[in-house]
C-alpha cells in the first residue's frame, strides 16, 4: 500500500518495524540523522519506496528547522 504525503501515517511504518522488532533501532537512526540506516531498516520491514522517501524528507525537514 503506498500513499502520498498528505495521507502519510507514521503509525503504519512503526507497525511494520515492530513486526521485525526494529523500532528502537529505527528511532536511534532517526535521532542520529542516519538516513541510510533508517532506509535499510524500513526496507527490511517491507515499507514501500514512496513511504521511505516521505520519511526521509520528513527527517530532512526536521533538520532544516533546527
Amino acid at each position: 500500500m503506498s500513499m502520498d504525503e498528505s495521507e502519510f501515517e507514521g503509525t503504519l511504518v512503526l507497525e511494520k518495524l515492530a513486526r521485525i522488532d526494529k523500532i528502537d533501532d529505527f528511532f536511534e537512526a532517526v535521532d542520529s540523522d542516519d538516513a541510510q540506516k533508517a532506509t535499510v531498516l524500513m526496507k527490511q520491514a517491507g515499507v514501500d519506496e514512496l513511504t521511505i522517501a516521505i520519511v526521509l524528507r520528513k527527517m530532512a525537514d526536521v533538520d532544516d528547522q533546527h
